[in-house]
């Protein structure tokens, strides 16, 4: 599936800050990022696209589109199932898409509070626009979870 990857543990590491990537997350690299299960790490992982989004070139439409599926997709992956939480990020240059997944270790328990606070009239809406934004999405089961993707194409 992936030429290579470079796997990087999301956190208060340098790469997580604006503008810094790791070396080894290039246009022809699958970069591979470990979060925390919690709410923030939709923030996070949108701060981790953005750099890498940044460094790839990505206009800026695509990149706002791209952010808005990565975050839908990582709080997903917090509210409704189980750790661990991963993001990929690939620039398939072939068909002109970036693919984005994010595994997860399966459903949650039932009964497990979300999002608490929030007002329920917010959820269910993230599949829709992941639907809506994507040329291709879907999910694969995995050993142990389950892996949500989608890919959007990149502006010429």
């Amino acid at each position: 599936m992936y030429a290579a990857t470079a796997r990087v543990t999301a956190g208060p590491a340098s790469y997580a800050m604006p503008g810094v990537l790791p070396a080894a997350c290039t246009r022809e690299v699958a970069c591979v990022w470990s979060l925390p299960h919690r709410p923030e790490s939709a923030g996070t992982a949108r701060r981790i696209a953005r750099t890498v989004l940044d460094a790839w070139g990505t206009d800026v439409d695509t990149a706002d589109m791209v952010l808005l599926v990565v975050s839908e997709l990582v709080t997903n992956a917090v509210e409704h199932a189980q750790p661990p939480v991963i993001l990929h990020l690939e620039q398939r240059t072939e068909s002109g898409a970036l693919h984005i997944e994010v595994d997860d270790g399966g459903p949650a328990p039932e009964g497990r509070a979300r999002a608490a606070g929030r007002d329920p009239e917010e959820h269910g809406r993230g599949g829709r626009i992941v639907a809506l934004l994507a040329t291709a999405h879907g999910e694969r089961a995995l050993p142990c979870g389950a892996t949500h993707w989608a890919d959007l194409l990149i502006a010429a």
